[in-house]
């Protein structure tokens, strides 16, 4: 028997793609593809689809920032919202949430999503990133917990607070690094999108031709 290899794991590299206002439809694509069991534990209630549409054109891309995750068919598959205090009376401090299509759980999309906000908080001078989550969402509060979170229960709620360390030369490159990583995938990704629906109008305009020979005996 062969020795197990001493390589070490290369965690796989997830694109994340900061979001603007050109992006509002397609989050509230993804919010609305959410069922009612998956939106009561992103809001805390089960959201209604005007609800849903209500929260999306409420985001304020100036102050609070929008991160996802994109698939090869450039579906936003998970979106995470670091929600900055607007109250002058809390300086530094942040709410973070996220949702995750059921298709694409199970790959540490949330848990990635969360270190990619945590990064942004940091670089922004945030001190503490809060996480209020219905007791029940193991998930979320998983995430929390593995980034060093401390959390405290009060009933069918959880809060959890993460006290960030401020900002250094390499967190500042890895925002950058991580934010080209994301446009450059992207990109790629519409590009191959673009090429396979070229191929398959070329392979629709063949096969007319072939029936219309077929058709004329030609």
């Amino acid at each position: 028997m062969k020795p197990a290899s001493d390589k070490p794991f290369t965690p796989i590299v997830v694109p994340i793609r900061s979001l603007g206002p050109a992006h509002r439809a397609r989050i509230a694509e993804h919010l609305l593809s959410l069922d009612a069991r998956d939106r009561y534990l992103r809001f805390g209630y089960v959201a209604t689809d005007d609800q849903v549409q209500r929260y999306t054109a409420g985001i304020d891309f100036d102050r609070d920032e929008i991160f996802g995750i994109y698939n090869r068919r450039l579906e936003l598959i998970a979106v995470a919202h670091l929600a900055f205090a607007s109250d002058s009376a809390f300086p530094g401090c942040a709410e973070f949430g996220v949702s995750v299509v059921a298709k694409a759980r199970g790959r540490g999309y949330g848990s990635r999503l969360f270190e990619r906000a945590v990064m942004h908080a940091r670089n922004e001078g945030v001190e503490l990133l809060f996480v209020h989550a219905l007791s029940e969402n193991a998930a979320m509060l998983k995430i929390a917990r593995k980034a060093g979170a401390a959390l405290q229960r009060e009933g069918s709620e959880t809060e959890a607070y993460l006290r960030v360390p401020p900002a250094t030369l390499d967190s500042r490159l890895g925002e950058l690094f991580d934010e080209q990583l994301a446009q450059t995938d992207y990109q790629l990704k519409r590009q191959a999108r673009n090429f396979w629906n070229f191929l398959a109008g070329v392979q629709e305009v063949r096969q007319g031709v072939r029936e219309a020979r077929h058709k004329s005996g030609v």
